[in-house]
Order: C-alpha cells, then sequence, then structure tokens
C-alpha cells in the first residue's frame, strides 16, 4: 500500500483540459492528479467549465475525489492521473 499525501489547498485551473489539477506525493515522490471539468460537472455539481464553477464544486467533495485518486494512484502506479467521469459513476 503507497503512503498518499494529498498537499494541495486550492487546485490550479488547467484550461486546455479543462480540468483542475492538484500536487500530492506517492510515497514520497511527487506526482499529480487532475479532474476533468466533466467529471466536476457531471458528479458534483459545477455549473460550467469555469474555474469559479468548478473550484468550489471541487472544494465541497474533495474527500470524494481525493478517495478515488487514492484508489487510482493504488491500482496503476503512475505519478500522473486524470480522473474522468467514468472513475466516479459507481465510486461516490
Amino acid at each position: 500500500m503507497s503512503k498518499i499525501d494529498f498537499i494541495c489547498n486550492v487546485p490550479e485551473y488547467c484550461p486546455t483540459g479543462p480540468s483542475l489539477q492538484c500536487p500530492v506525493k506517492v510515497d514520497g515522490v511527487p506526482a499529480v492528479y487532475e479532474i476533468t471539468a466533466e467529471a466536476l460537472e457531471d458528479h458534483f455539481g459545477a455549473r460550467s467549465y469555469r474555474s469559479e464553477d468548478l473550484v468550489p464544486a471541487f472544494l465541497r467533495n474533495r474527500q470524494d475525489i481525493e478517495q478515488v485518486a487514492g484508489s487510482l494512484f493504488e491500482m496503476i502506479g503512475a505519478k500522473h492521473i486524470v480522473l474522468h467521469s467514468g472513475h466516479f459513476r459507481f465510486a461516490v
């Protein structure tokens, strides 16, 4: 089992995704996870792809999002993961 430290206070908006990105440490090694704007709209109540709508939806649901991110880091062992809408269909 990996030790995953979620160290992000406020995620960084990535307009090319669009997504939000958060740094983490997996077993002490820097890593990143992203959550797509689509996932935040579909599952967490974001009203649009704008940063002003995505960040509050993320912050309200951070615990559920980090739980799925942690599971995916464990499962695939990557240092950069992207959480899509499908990752949350049965998770929360």
